[in-house]
């Protein structure tokens, strides 16, 4: 179940129907989400009826395949989705995050038949919630030097090692991990992708963790003690293929959370539009001044340049394409435009941005994560560059 191949998906539903999705999905976003963002901030918690809604409105499978479960969604049609998800707090699309995208993909992407049924369709219904443990407390650019180990005793595969801020793991019931399978591979060649049921003996979650931004979504440790897991538990079958699986992973996964950020940078520049013009002074609104409406113009075209990044980036894994260096792209720039502009939206709303009651600090503070996971901004320079010099070479 390969992403990169040569045909384009079949829409899994018309457009009338998928413009009903996205119709449904931007009222629950703006009618049940949005009025709860400073409760969620200050309880540290998404309520359980919400994500029972999200559960019922199938969103925690819009990528995972119908055969499966899940609403099937193509690359173009997530990215519409997840740009309505980001008009509100992030905690809320963290929720089902992890099983749309980095702990279901690895399974879509390159999972065994027998794999895929045993756990997307769990996923899919919200039943089951995956996390992909990759970053470890030494290895998260880098993830090619990988510590943790899953070494063949003859019977199983015996896990050692600690993952670190791992998205969805204090309610994770089955993790994808990455470990080094063949210590003596060299870099990224001896490592396997095992999907692990989170009960496993020998698997600890850590507290979780405290961060500066986006309350409500969870992240902690998930620590490896001679957890064992049989042979079967390696994803595709085969060792040492772990970590294209994750490469494939993280393209779909940049995309994703690019579009995220456009939503999110499109409700900071409605919040800060609507501000402008009601907030008055020397005898006029601030819109009004020349200043304002320049933080205001450079935030919309940034804006709408990121969004025609993600749009064809998306296009083009849908044909099939290799988008290494488009999604690194959309990672990049995405993330540091929302960060740009949520910094012009306190500018904007002056002393009032930088208190709690009008949730633009919020914002603000939520929107940093962004430039820091899936890939820090460098490391997506580094890619880049390095898928630049080897389209030199062929």
């Amino acid at each position: 179940m390969d992403v990169q191949s040569s045909t384009t998906p079949e829409r899994s539903m018309d457009d009338e129907t998928f413009g009903q999705l996205l119709d449904t999905v931007r009222r629950f976003v703006r009618e049940k989400l949005v009025p709860l963002e400073a409760k969620v901030d200050d309880d540290d918690k998404v309520p359980d009826e919400i994500v029972a809604e999200m559960r019922a409105l199938g969103l925690f499978g819009i990528s995972i395949p119908q055969g499966f479960g899940g609403l099937g969604l193509t690359a173009s049609e997530e990215v519409a989705v997840v740009r309505e998800l980001g008009w509100t707090s992030p905690a809320f699309r963290s929720v089902i995050g992890s099983n749309v995208g980095i702990g279901s993909q690895g399974l879509v992407m390159d999972g065994t038949e027998e794999q895929c049924a045993r756990y997307l369709p769990r996923m899919a219904s919200g039943e089951l919630v995956g996390s992909f443990c990759l970053t470890e407390p030494g290895a998260g650019s880098d993830a090619a030097s990988l510590k943790t180990t899953a070494l063949w005793d003859g019977e199983a595969y015996v896990l050692n090692g600690t993952k670190r801020y791992i998205t969805n793991a204090p309610c994770a019931g089955v993790l994808t991990v990455m470990a080094r399978s063949d210590p003596d591979a060299p870099g990224s060649s001896g490592v396997s992708a095992f999907i692990v049921e989170a009960d496993t003996p020998g698997i600890s979650i850590g507290k979780t963790d405290r961060k500066m931004g986006q309350r409500g979504a969870y992240t902690s440790d998930v620590v490896f003690e001679d957890a064992r897991v049989p042979a079967e538990a390696v994803i595709g079958g085969e060792p040492g293929r772990g970590f294209k699986t994750a490469m494939k992973v993280l393209d779909r996964g940049r995309i994703h959370i690019s579009a995220l950020c456009i939503g999110t940078a499109r409700r900071l520049i409605h919040e800060a539009l609507v501000y402008s013009g009601d907030r008055e002074q020397f005898g006029q609104p601030i819109g009004e001044f020349q200043l304002v409406q320049a933080m205001l113009a450079d935030s919309q075209a940034e804006c709408y340049a990121a969004n025609c990044m993600v749009e064809d980036a998306a296009r083009r894994l849908d044909r099939g394409e290799a988008i290494t260096l488009e999604a690194s792209c959309c990672k990049m720039y995405c993330s540091e435009m929302v960060g740009r502009v949520a910094d012009r939206a306190v500018q904007i709303f002056g002393g009032a941005g930088y208190m709690t009651e009008y949730g633009i600090e919020r914002f603000y503070r939520d929107v940093r994560l962004f430039r820091l996971y899936e890939g820090t901004t460098q490391i997506q320079q580094l890619i880049i560059a390095r898928q630049m010099r080897r389209g030199l070479d062929s």
